[in-house]
């Protein structure tokens, strides 16, 4: 059902009035209820009946009338919080559309906060006081002296109860005795002010050029989205900070979106040394109480800059005035669960209607920035050279096919000379595997067994450092067996190939002297582990780091010298669209980590392929080349960012049902045929079985100019698609799996 688009203008009702509210909920459409006592406004936060239950939504406009108003319910309650912008609602609209998903689910995301209207203006706290106890005890004691040691200090009950070691009864008496203070404070307080006025790093004639025409941007009001592009370590976050910091000036709020939680602090270190305080953030990993103040700061105007993953593009802003996606090529940016979205392209559509700019930021920009960058619907600004006396890495390939590998190595030769020269140079050394664990399959060598997933149709990947094995899909694990489970043979079975846990096995053999950590996503304990381990690595207490593509994104190591790539060939494998674009990007960058102090830095490339396509362009470091060759084969093929691709996923805890239901669709296939839309499908997923779901795919190719969001829609809600079968539609897919 289409539901109307919400006008610019905000429009205000009575007590009694009918308005529509559209729900959380999956109802895809507006329901019609009575405005309470106090009147209301489009945009506002409601609480409303839904049957037994009471639910959150928002007043989405003038009531529907297509019920009796006498037997309407009324709205329970008017959230005491910010109502949403007609912008916003603008651009959950339009993300409805572009997405082919229901509106309700975009609102979900648009009010991500455990309890958005119940909690209490103020909280209290208790600061110091000037009584004396009339019986002192160890305990209060142990509570005045935290108070002595820190007299203007404000401290939380739970705070006080956890420092002092005491009850909460010692604390409440204390203060009846006007010993320590009861205090109000609101319960959101403002984000600390930045210093717009605290000076920066001194800009390069390049970085100033490119500084000043995002800046130029933001004063002109050009609501157009511009890609920053630049080499690794060329200064692009200089940039885009000065750039950020001129829209603060301005008034207006900024975000910047980062691809992975593990680059957060190290860029809110960034932020704080150039502005004075940390920034609002949000993302998975914040606590709720913070998210809840990040939410409504933002929307009041008192959260200047926010820095998040990709999420916090739903936040309810008040002024935005720049969005940045630091590392836009990033594949993190895709939503693969629920609503189906790339924060990149929604940022360029909130960025339009907010009147906002866009900043697309990327060493190895995606195919689709850089056509749109060279077709003029973005503007554009290079960095080609690296900041200050840094030179871009050499680059080298090792052909595996000329310098072999003992069995059960990885590690070859060349490569390892390179690695004990660093060391001698009190350098370190990344060796860059992009597969974590141990090993990839466990097979019996008595029958040819493979250990695989119960829930999906994956092999399980053996984690030796957590004695388990996993299921990269679904997250199964269990313990490693010590017989064939097929075949009941003992001591048989045999890990195969390589994982990153492998390979620092291989390594800790190969320089025993050397200080090794694993950076792998599977084993940090927590996002506090992971900063742990890249401030360990940037301080020089590890001479060999191995990992995979977390440390690949956008991390300073200044000691950093030689890089190895251990299997160059390994995203090449699989024939997906992005694959030659993904693995260039990917070594790309993984290289632009080394000799970023001033010491040229070496990357060795491990190949069996050194005169694949891809490897000859990373090895020429002529991005450029890749791009205009990769942009004539996609042009040719009618493939992205020159065509449009749209899948539709089909799954359910049975093949059969699947199964027709497909059939159903592939024969309704002239409702695409109609707009000039090919299909292609129904066909088993590459992985077929995923959580105990089977699961079809249809790939749907149209022409770029064709607008097959309505086609698809109708071609969905020509089949009645039973409860147990779920359906999706992945505009834009990023992955084909």
């Amino acid at each position: 059902m289409k539901i109307m688009d919400p006008r610019d203008e905000v429009i205000g009702f009575g007590p009694g009035d009918t308005v529509a509210v559209l729900t959380r909920q999956p109802v895809n459409r507006l329901l019609d209820y009575r405005i309470p006592e106090g009147g209301g406004q489009t945009g506002c936060f409601v609480e409303v009946p839904l049957g037994p239950r009471t639910v959150t939504g928002v007043i989405w406009g003038p009531g529907q009338g297509q019920f009796d108003r006498s037997k309407l319910r009324a709205i329970k309650r008017i959230l005491d919080v910010p109502p949403m912008r007609a912008e916003m609602m603008q651009f959950l609209s339009r993300a409805s559309e572009y997405t082919v998903s229901p509106l309700n689910s975009m609102v979900a995301l648009a009010t991500r906060v455990q309890g958005l209207g119940d909690l209490p203006k103020f909280r209290q706290v208790y600061v110091a006081g000037e009584g004396r106890p009339s019986r002192m005890t160890p305990a209060r004691q142990r509570v005045l002296d935290i108070f002595r040691g820190q007299p203007d200090a404000e401290f939380s009950l739970g705070d006080l109860v956890d420092e002092a070691r005491v009850s909460a009864s010692v604390i409440k008496g204390l203060a009846d005795q006007n010993c320590i203070i009861r205090a109000q404070r609101p319960w959101y307080e403002p984000f600390p002010t930045l210093d717009l006025e605290r000076p920066g790093p001194e800009l390069t004639a390049q970085q100033l050029q490119a500084a000043e025409h995002v800046k130029g941007l933001l004063r002109r009001g050009e609501h157009k989205a511009c890609l920053l592009k630049g080499v690794t370590g060329s200064g692009k976050t200089a940039v885009y900070l000065d750039a950020v910091r001129a829209c603060l000036k301005g008034g207006r709020q900024a975000l910047v979106m980062l691809p992975e939680i593990a680059l957060t602090e190290e860029f809110l270190n960034r932020v704080s040394e150039r502005f004075g305080v940390t920034p609002a953030v949000w993302h998975s990993s914040v606590s709720s109480r913070e998210r809840r103040r990040c939410w409504r700061m933002a929307a009041e105007n008192r959260a200047q800059l926010v820095v998040g993953a990709r999420s916090a593009l739903f936040l309810p802003f008040a002024d935005l005035g720049i969005i940045v996606v630091d590392e836009e090529h990033d594949s993190s940016f895709k939503q693969e669960e629920g609503v189906l979205y790339n924060a990149r392209d929604m940022a360029v559509l909130r960025a339009s209607i907010c009147r906002a700019v866009a900043l697309l930021v990327s060493a190895t920009p995606s195919l689709e920035s850089w056509a749109n960058w060279k077709s003029g619907k973005y503007s554009g600004v290079n960095l080609p050279k690296r900041f200050g006396a840094a030179t871009l890495p050499e680059l080298r390939a090792i052909d595996l096919c000329q310098e072999g590998l003992d069995p059960g190595h990885w590690i070859s030769p060349s490569l390892a000379e390179e690695v004990e020269s660093s060391l001698k140079q009190g350098k370190q050394a990344l060796l860059f595997l992009n597969r974590r664990g141990y090993a990839p399959v466990t097979i019996c060598r008595a029958c040819g067994h493979q250990i695989g997933c119960e829930q999906c149709d994956a092999r399980l990947v053996l984690h030796q450092m957590r004695r388990l094995l996993m299921c990269h899909q679904c997250g199964e694990t269990r313990a490693v067996p010590t017989v064939c489970t097929n075949c009941g043979a003992p001591d048989k079975l045999a890990a195969i190939g390589p994982g990153v846990e492998r390979l620092a096995e291989e390594a800790f053999d190969r320089f025993p002297d050397a200080r090794l950590t694993v950076f792998s996503s599977d084993l940090a304990q927590s996002g506090l582990d992971i900063q742990n381990r890249i401030r360990e690595i940037s301080d020089g207490k590890v001479d060999i780091v191995i990992g995979t593509q977390m440390v690949a994104k956008g991390h300073h190591f200044p000691l950093l010298r030689t890089v190895g790539v251990i299997d160059a060939d390994l995203g090449l494998r699989g024939g997906d669209l992005r694959a030659a674009e993904r693995t260039f990007q990917l070594i790309h960058q993984v290289s632009g980590r080394a000799g970023r102090d001033g010491t040229r830095g070496v990357s060795l490339v491990q190949t069996h392929q050194p005169g694949h396509p891809v490897i000859r362009a990373i090895l020429s470091g002529d991005g450029e080349a890749f791009r205009r060759t990769e942009a004539d084969l996609r042009k040719a093929a009618g493939a992205p960012p020159f065509g449009r691709f749209a899948a539709a996923i089909l799954s359910g805890a049975d093949l059969g049902p699947v199964n027709r239901v497909a059939q159903e669709l592939a024969r309704n296939a002239g409702i695409l045929r109609k707009g000039k839309i090919e299909l292609f499908g129904p066909a088993p997923a590459p992985i077929a079985r995923v959580r105990g779901r089977y699961r079809v795919r249809f790939l749907a190719k149209s022409a770029k100019g064709i607008p097959i969001q309505e086609k698809l829609q109708q071609w969905r809600d020509s089949v009645k698609v039973p409860s147990g079968i779920r359906m999706q539609i992945d505009v834009d897919p990023q992955s084909f799996l």
